[in-house]
């Protein structure tokens, strides 16, 4: 007779519990977003004895996506079946433009025209910029015969031009306002650029007196070692970075 006394009996540490195949959990699916997985049955390394498989989840498909096969993930799958996966995951190493380098990818140089020490003999005192651009260098002149040598692009033939100025003017990533002249040249310039990666007057600029002329940086690098410009002296960004740092305002340029 059942009196309702009775205690529930234990189960056995070597008997598996009973099977549920309709138990459903929720768990976070291959994409990220939440699914649901069937646990078929309890795994075999558990402690329940031999001859229980390892849980098979099955998750809802991906719109788009098929349900059959879903569930093992095969060397292609990434766990969708069957379908690869979507051409919207991106591929290894993958990297938004958001996140992207804020400099486009560097043209290489001749190796002579990077920034190195060299000899120098050219008379003028330390710590004056000199600028040849007939072999398109620019030296910062460090005394005991030694200056800082950087690969420069000068003025185009019509464009060049000689003499000494000073530094009266430095600034981080300027902004660019083309000349009447240059826009008389140009008209498909923008009347205004402010500064950025995009900017052609690059991550710094010195402006040398009353002048139009500046040295500055460039978004194209593979134009150091050439005539290419309406007067100004260009340096690659780094290398204009450095100048930048080693300069100040009264600095005197000497252009040859």
């Amino acid at each position: 007779m059942i009196t309702g006394n009775e205690s529930r009996p234990v189960a056995h540490p070597r008997i598996p519990p009973p099977y549920f195949p309709a138990r459903v959990a929720p768990v976070d699916g291959p994409d990220g977003r939440s699914a649901l997985a069937t646990h078929a049955r309890p795994p075999e390394t558990a402690g329940y004895g031999a001859g229980y498989a390892a849980p098979a989840y099955r998750a809802r498909a991906p719109r788009g996506y098929d349900s059959v096969g879903f569930g093992a993930a095969g060397p292609q799958s990434y766990g969708y079946g069957r379908r690869a996966a979507p051409a919207a995951y991106p591929p290894a190493g993958y990297a938004p433009a958001a996140y992207a380098s804020v400099e486009p990818p560097r043209a290489e140089i001749d190796p002579i025209y990077r920034r190195q020490e060299v000899a120098y003999a050219g008379g003028q005192a330390p710590g004056t910029v000199v600028i040849d651009t007939s072999a398109k260098f620019l030296y910062l002149v460090e005394g005991a015969g030694h200056a800082l040598r950087y690969g420069i692009g000068v003025a185009k033939p019509g464009f060049l031009w000689s003499g000494a100025h000073t530094i009266t003017r430095k600034a981080e990533w300027p902004d660019w306002t083309p000349p009447a002249e240059m826009l008389g040249r140009r008209p498909d310039l923008p009347h205004h650029m402010d500064g950025g990666i995009a900017n052609p007057l690059g991550a710094r600029a010195m402006y040398l007196g009353s002048t139009l002329y500046r040295i500055h940086g460039t978004n194209e690098p593979d134009t150091i070692g050439t005539n290419v410009s309406s007067g100004c002296i260009r340096l690659r960004n780094e290398d204009v970075t450095d100048l930048y740092d080693r300069v100040r305002v009264g600095t005197r340029v000497v252009v040859m």
